[in-house]
Parts: structure tokens; C-alpha cells; sequence
């Protein structure tokens, strides 16, 4: 992981339980001896996201409504700490800090993850989209509820299911970076599919009512035509924004993407795109960011905005 990544050790449950004793009964030991949960449990992974979310980024106060995607917290923190990288890079090597830097959440979900992390690592400031009501709902909840969000993060609905950018970035506004978790399957049945795989590598039965162990709602899942499609259509729109916004990024589950999303980008003109690879585990995975900007104009930029 991120050598500025907090979860790069295993968990010590000992010290999460202690932050958030509501944790305790869904530890045990397994075959090896070592304490952990049932990762098959969606209870048990709001219980541990609560945690991490106390222990490491002082969350008091942190829930979703059933069925919403409970995101694995170190791998959200690995790509918002391997993008700041994008930033610091035109920063003599250090993130810049503060509310100067302004960061568009594509898909902000129920949880507000990428804003908690980037806010309390960083102290950067937030805009949040999202099209489904329930979730702007508690993300609107979960900034209110905690003092460290207040005033960094805002949370706009879109209302319009085929645009991202259109309604949510205001005139004359400016972006230094995007981060996207797009959904990642062509339909309701794929996500179920794929989960189902997840759950029986986690060593547990197959299931006639197939359970999301981290949730997920259609919004946050599928898309028809898949990651690749809505990648392609949130590159397509970011093309007018390329003044104003410096770097555009988003996650890529499949590799098999890759070479569509590139070919896409030269297209549009993108001037420089970067893939970062990501390893929590046995897991990879990457994200893909781009900028319309040349060099000159991205030094130009970093020494307006983060004086």
C-alpha cells in the first residue's frame, strides 16, 4: 500500500475495539489463531468501517442505510493517497494542504469516504455528487454529524442520469482533482454474480438469496454497458472542463478496460495520462487519471492556487 496509508499493517483489533467497542462481537479467532471478522457479513463490515473510521480519522458518528456500499476503507484511502501524489508532484514533491484544494467526488454514496479521508489526511475540501436521494441523504447526515466535515464538504444531487458534470460544477468553478468509484458491472445480475464468486472465496455456501457483503445499490453497481461504458462517457464529458479542472482520475476494476479507455482519451485529446497500480492483498487493482493541461499550464496552476 501507499507508504502514507494508515491500514497498510493488519488490522490490531484489539486497538479498533477499543475506539469502537460496538466491533466486539463479530471478532474471533480463525484456523490460524488470528483475530478478524466474517468478512462475508455485511454487519460485521459496518462494524469494522465504523472503527477504522473512529480509530483513524476521528468519525464519531457513522452509518449507511441497509443495502448501500460499505467501501473497504484502506483501499479508498490508497487512491486518494496515491493521487494527492498527482498533486505534489507540481508542489516541489509535498501534497498541498488546506482548502485551496478542491476535490470533486464523483458518486459520493451513502458513506462519504473519499471527503473523510481526504478532509482529515489532508485538509482539502470537498464537492460530493450523487443522483440517488437516499444516499445524498446520509451523506448530508454524516457532515453534519461530524464537526471535522463541517464547512469542507458539500453535497450536490444530480438530477439529470445521464450527465456527471453538467448540473453539479458551477460557472467559473475550478477542480484540482476528481476521483470516481464508477460502477463496475453491466447489470443487477453480474454485480450478483460476481459476489457470489467473492463470497465463496471467503469460504462460505452458495446461497439461493445471495447477500452483498459490502452492499450496493443499482446506482453504485451496474451500469448498462458496464465500467467501460460509463469511463467512457465520463471522459467524453470532462473534455469541456479540461481548463478547469487539472486532474480527472477514476478507478478501473478490470484490466481487460484499459486499452478501450486509453484509445478513448487519445481521442479526445487528452494530454497526459497516468495508470496507477494498486495492491491491497491479494487484490489489484488501478486508476486512471488524465489532464487536458500541458505542463507549463499545470506548473501555472499550482502556483495560483496553492500559494
Amino acid at each position: 500500500m501507499h507508504p502514507r496509508n494508515p491500514h497498510a499493517d493488519r488490522y490490531d483489533f484489539p486497538q479498533l475495539i477499543a475506539a469502537s467497542p460496538a466491533l466486539a462481537p463479530f471478532v474471533a479467532r480463525n484456523q490460524y489463531g488470528d483475530e478478524t471478522i466474517d468478512f462475508a457479513n455485511p454487519a460485521a463490515v459496518k462494524a469494522l468501517n465504523q472503527a477504522l473510521l473512529k480509530q483513524f480519522y476521528g468519525v464519531q458518528l457513522w452509518d449507511i442505510p441497509a443495502g448501500y456500499l460499505c467501501p473497504p476503507i484502506p483501499g479508498r484511502a490508497d487512491y486518494l493517497h496515491h493521487a494527492a501524489d498527482l498533486l505534489a508532484a507540481l508542489h516541489g514533491g509535498t501534497v498541498p494542504r488546506g482548502k485551496q484544494v478542491h476535490v470533486l467526488d464523483i458518486g459520493i454514496g451513502a458513506n462519504c469516504v473519499y471527503p473523510i479521508v481526504g478532509t482529515h489526511d489532508y485538509g482539502w475540501r470537498f464537492v460530493g455528487s450523487d443522483i440517488d436521494t437516499v444516499a445524498l441523504k446520509s451523506a448530508k447526515m454524516l457532515v453534519a454529524a461530524n464537526q471535522s466535515l463541517s464547512g469542507r464538504v458539500e453535497v450536490r444531487q444530480q438530477t439529470h442520469a445521464n450527465y456527471i458534470f453538467d448540473g453539479i460544477v458551477k460557472i467559473r468553478e475550478e477542480f484540482d482533482l476528481t476521483v470516481c468509484n464508477p460502477p463496475f458491472h453491466a447489470s443487477e445480475e453480474e454485480a450478483l454474480a460476481a459476489n457470489q464468486r467473492k463470497t465463496r472465496n471467503l469460504g462460505q455456501p452458495r446461497t439461493a438469496e445471495p447477500v452483498l457483503n459490502f452492499g450496493g445499490r443499482n446506482t453504485e453497481l451496474w451500469y448498462t454497458g458496464g465500467e467501460e461504458a460509463f469511463v467512457r462517457n465520463l471522459v467524453e464529458q470532462s473534455v469541456p472542463l479540461g481548463p478547469r479542472v487539472l486532474w480527472f482520475s477514476t478507478l478501473i476494476s478490470k484490466k481487460e478496460t484499459l486499452p478501450s479507455i486509453y484509445h478513448f482519451l487519445k481521442k479526445v485529446g487528452a494530454l497526459e495520462v497516468k495508470t496507477i497500480d494498486m495492491t491491497h492483498g491479494q487484490k489489484a487493482t488501478r486508476f486512471v487519471a488524465w489532464t487536458f493541461q500541458t505542463p507549463e499550464q499545470q506548473q501555472a496552476w499550482a502556483a495560483r492556487r496553492w500559494k
